[in-house]
């Protein structure tokens, strides 16, 4: 064996991941053990100024040491380490794309690669990929380091076990290798669970032999999760696209390691390509081999899906929602409009965020695409819509979802049979009519209401219970109008009608504020304890010099925060100073479109804690003849409210005083009862 082939070489970073420990960790090891019988082992070599060391003398003073948290880090050096013979290439892409290629081309041969000359190489890689589309010009490209490097690929595979399992250890270190169009598009696994059950679950019901086809560019990931929940015994083709880029090599370098029965889709400078028979197409946009593309490049790679797609195929698109499901304008809307026309875009599933590793906070969506169901008139034409923004991905969640999903690509007798856990139905019409977001469900953790009846019986009740000896009733309500109020609204929509103004809320120093006097300050704090948070002032001359762009609030805004849940209040007073993270939701006085400060206020502390998506939050509009009568209602009730607060203060303090005078002796208690009734025969 070539001693300088199998030789490998380590920095300190990659000592710290071995050893699942954090880098500084490594560096006191080797300043502590320096004088002890058992030291750091030196530096084997020094490259651009980057300290080296040998991998077998790490390994082996990290088990005589007993240093780390990886009992396995003798079988699982080689991820961390790269060959002495190709340290000096300093390229992490050529030997990443080298040692997939040596990988792919150790399932294929079905022989150790590392006792073969460079020539041999390539006649194999010639042999195995005549066509050079996926292998042959990563394993040319490397020269004289190629035997090294498949050595080193040997090494890998019996580390790990398997070259499929090694080659997947590799694409785990996408992020630290600087690989930033697979880190950017890396899904987690809650992620890759959802789309590939949903796509496996609708290949049951095509009744053929499952073919599932990936044409966007360097897509993998799905199709990786769809082979991995089959037997082997089970018969699947997988279809990925010709693209001739890096991304689009790997993915089929990939298909091919673990051995799936997989070929190629045509796809022209365009992105059009055809499939033909019944198919299983899956999409996630933005792709590996296309990290930037834009909203217009999405839907215009879901226009090329929809286009050659016929009734005996479907389609599981992942998308950012701000593409799929949010509000869009302009031209992108239009192009999005004319998608939703076609008929088959059958299901529209807002997902929440965290589900991109790159992006946590960006929310995903799904569009489910099939049938177009010709026969029925475009005006009857129905999608499914369902809103998991703030519901995680558990597994309850996503079978009653693929549930809904399947549903959904049924005729309108099969909808009708089946109870929706997640999703509603809605008339396409009715979304291409809207200007905001195709998904508008109310929200989540908002009760919901009583029968009309029902609530104004228990109104009635509560209402005498509250009213005490010759005291007025304090409301009187009627069993109301049905749909007698304006339709609830996103806070986006909201904004763009006009009816609502968003201000953003300003940072202020500790120093400017104070718990005496000047304008009240209102923020986190005050939001999540409103009754009982120490008060903050700002005095007016601090605030006008520190803070010029500052604005104060004005009687009625509806002050607000995300985090660490949704919460808001209404300022009744005005002039008080929001600091962020608190912002100012301002009703439009002249033309409040049905809003009230304390119903938007009640709306948000209803949310689910887990919903920050405040632009997508659904708010209450009130009819125009009820808006007077419920403020002034809610004003005599936040009136009584804030006397019952005042009189337990009243009772919790005369229960301190109590229990503090009598436990002390200082205090005697007497009955009132037995000084208020003389006793019998004393009268």
């Amino acid at each position: 064996m070539n001693t300088a082939a199998t030789t490998m070489r380590m920095t300190l970073s990659d000592v710290a991941s071995l050893s699942q420990v954090q880098r500084p960790v490594v560096s006191m090891w080797r300043k502590r053990s320096s004088a002890g019988p058992l030291p750091f082992p030196a530096p084997a070599e020094t490259v651009n100024g980057v300290e080296l060391f040998d991998a077998d003398e790490v390994t082996a003073w990290l088990q005589a040491t007993g240093r780390g948290n990886n009992p396995e880090a003798r079988n699982d050096v080689a991820v961390h380490a790269k060959p002495a013979a190709i340290v000096s290439l300093r390229d992490g892409r050529k030997t990443f794309d080298g040692l997939t290629a040596l990988l792919a081309l150790k399932v294929i041969t079905g022989q150790a690669l590392g006792n073969r000359s460079a020539s041999g190489l390539l006649d194999e890689a010639d042999e195995a990929d005549p066509d050079d589309l996926f292998l042959y010009s990563e394993l040319e490209a490397l020269g004289s380091a190629l035997p090294g490097l498949a050595s080193f690929a040997d090494r890998l595979a019996d580390s790990a076990y398997s070259a499929p399992a090694a080659f997947e250890k590799l694409l785990t270190h996408r992020f630290k290798d600087g690989l930033r169009e697979y880190a950017d598009t890396a899904l987690t696994a809650a992620a890759l669970n959802l789309v590939s059950a949903a796509a496996i679950e609708l290949a049951a019901a095509l009744e053929s032999r499952p073919v599932f086809v990936d044409a966007t560019p360097g897509g993998s990931d799905v199709m990786l999760s769809i082979s991995q929940q089959f037997s082997e015994s089970e018969s699947v083709t997988f279809l990925a696209a010709d693209h001739d880029g890096g991304a689009s090599r790997l993915a089929r370098r990939r298909l091919a390691v673990h051995g799936t029965d997989s070929g190629p889709v045509k796809v022209d400078g365009k992105g059009a390509f055809a499939v033909t028979g019944p198919a299983i197409h899956v999409a996630q946009y933005p792709a590996p081999g296309e990290p930037g593309l834009n909203t217009k490049g999405i839907l215009s790679g879901i226009e090329n899906i929809v286009l050659q797609m016929d009734d005996s195929q479907r389609a599981i698109v992942l998308a950012p929602a701000r593409v799929l499901s949010d509000a869009l304008a302009g031209e992108t809307g239009n192009v999005r409009a004319d998608l939703l026309r076609s008929g088959r875009v059958r299901a529209i599933i807002r997902l929440t965020s965290g589900l991109l590793r790159a992006k946590p906070r960006e929310p995903q969506a799904l569009w489910v695409l099939g049938p177009s169901f010709a026969d029925v008139p475009i005006a009857d034409r129905w999608t499914m819509v369902a809103d998991l923004g703030t519901d995680p991905l558990t597994v309850d969640v996503i079978q009653d979802l693929i549930s809904d999903i399947v549903a959904s690509m049924g005729n309108r007798a099969t909808i009708r049979a089946h109870s929706f856990r997640f999703a509603r139905l809605v008339q396409t019409r009715i979304l291409l009519a809207r200007t905001g977001a195709l998904v508008d469900l109310p929200a989540k953790g908002r009760s919901t209401a009583a029968p009309c009846a029902e609530a104004a019986l228990r109104i009635d009740e509560l209402v005498r219970a509250l009213s005490t000896g010759g005291d007025a009733k304090l409301l009187s309500v009627l069993p109301g109008a049905k749909h007698s109020s304006p339709a609830s609204a996103s806070v986006q929509e909201l904004m763009g009608s006009g009816y609502l103004k968003y201000v953003k809320g300003i940072r202020v120093e500790e120093q400017h504020t104070n718990r005496t006097a000047g304008n009240r300050i209102l923020g986190r704090e005050e939001l999540m304890d409103p009754h009982d948070a120490l008060p903050r002032f700002i005095a007016l001359l601090d605030f006008a010099a520190h803070y010029p762009t500052g604005r104060l609030t004005e009687p009625g805004d509806v002050v607000f925060c995300t985090s660490p849940r949704p919460a808001a209040m209404v300022d009744e007073e005005g002039g008080a100073v929001v600091v962020f993270p608190a912002r100012i939701l301002r009703i439009d006085q002249g033309d409040p479109g049905g809003l009230l400060p304390a119903v938007i206020a009640r709306d948000i502390n209803n949310l689910n804690p887990a919903d920050k998506s405040w632009r997508n939050w659904q708010l209450r509009r009130t009819g125009e003849a009820e808006r007077q009568p419920l403020t002034n209602a809610l004003q005599r009730l936040q009136h009584e409210q804030a006397q019952a607060r005042q009189r337990l203060k009243h009772l919790e303090e005369l229960a301190t005083l109590i229990t503090d005078g009598v436990a002390g002796g200082s205090l005697t208690l007497t009955d009132p009862i037995s000084h208020a009734v003389p006793e019998e025969g004393t009268a």
